[in-house]
């Protein structure tokens, strides 16, 4: 599966170039690349690319993330709750 993936990106990286879009050296080293990168590496990549497609962002999201996030390890640190781990996280969604 992961092959595949990678001739898709190499079959569009060779029609690109057929039809004269020659990509920059770049571009070129981040599609030789991909497949030295590990799963978690490519997930993070994509979602970074994913992200800066996004053409506008409503005001305010990052602050509430922040404000969420900071609410939540008070929380944590407080002992108002308690962490659940993953392998109790990945049992309670299969059951």
């Amino acid at each position: 599966m992961q092959y595949e993936k990678i001739a898709v990106c190499a079959r569009i990286y060779l029609q690109l170039q057929i039809v004269g879009i020659d990509m920059s050296i770049n571009v070129k080293q981040v599609i030789e690349s991909i497949k030295e990168l590990s799963s978690q590496d490519k997930a993070l990549v994509a979602h970074c690319l994913i992200s800066s497609l996004e053409s506008k962002q409503e005001d305010g999201v990052d602050d509430a993330w922040a404000e969420l996030a900071e609410k939540r390890y008070l929380e944590l640190e407080s002992g108002t709750v308690k962490g659940v781990s993953w392998q109790t996280l990945k049992k309670s969604i299969k059951n």
